[in-house]
């Protein structure tokens, strides 16, 4: 049922996935649904609610990615970067968590889907100190962007970016953000039946 769904939703996108990698997304899905239920790690409790609101409204980002290093900061129960991970088998994410239990999930599902392109970390975001250079770092859902920006700006260097997943355009957040800051893109995303609007905002330091 979930892999007819997943299935029915791509098509309404431009993006294509293998046969395995939507087995993946299915796989994810039902950890999630399984360990919800002890560990609280979202508060969608329908699989198929999960499948629009958590993996397409995550996937819709994969496009718009470029490099080869990623952090997904705040990553909850893995959203966006397993999903990602799973659409961007090329790249690498280290997904960032302060709870042990998220990250004790994520690990289950890095080794039940087998996934080599994912680093569960445990740690507070301004903690964290990366081992490569990273060209991105992610967020859906995780803090205000003045907040993303001045907790994760050491995470990146010059050319590296700040991508946000947000619902509404958010203008408050762009007026308050530090000097040093630019705007470099807002793509407007279309998730496949999901009510509201969708947002990647694209930050790069001066």
């Amino acid at each position: 049922m979930l892999l007819e769904q997943l299935n029915a939703l791509l098509v309404k996108t431009s993006i294509s996935l293998t046969e395995n990698q939507k087995q993946q997304l299915v796989d994810y899905v039902e950890l999630l649904d399984k360990w919800n239920k002890a560990y609280n790690l979202t508060s969608v409790r329908d699989p198929k609610e999960m499948m629009v609101k958590h993996i397409l409204d995550s996937l819709v980002v994969a496009p718009h990615l470029s490099g080869k290093h990623y952090i997904d900061v705040g990553t909850g129960p893995g959203l966006p970067g397993i999903v990602l991970a799973i659409a961007l088998p090329d790249t690498e994410f280290v997904l960032l968590d302060s709870l042990g239990k998220r990250v004790r999930f994520l690990t289950q599902v890095k080794h039940a889907l087998g996934l080599k392109n994912v680093t569960p970390v445990q740690s507070r975001v301004e903690e964290y100190q990366p081992s490569v250079k990273l060209d991105g770092v992610l967020s859906r859902a995780f803090a205000s962007l003045e907040d993303m920006v001045q907790w994760c700006t050491h995470l990146i260097d010059s050319s590296g970016r700040f991508v946000a997943l947000k619902g509404m355009y958010p203008q408050d957040e762009l007026d308050s953000l530090p000097e040093g800051i630019s705007l470099e893109q807002n793509i407007t995303l279309q998730v496949p039946d999901l009510e509201g609007e969708r947002h990647l905002i694209i930050l790069t330091k001066d």
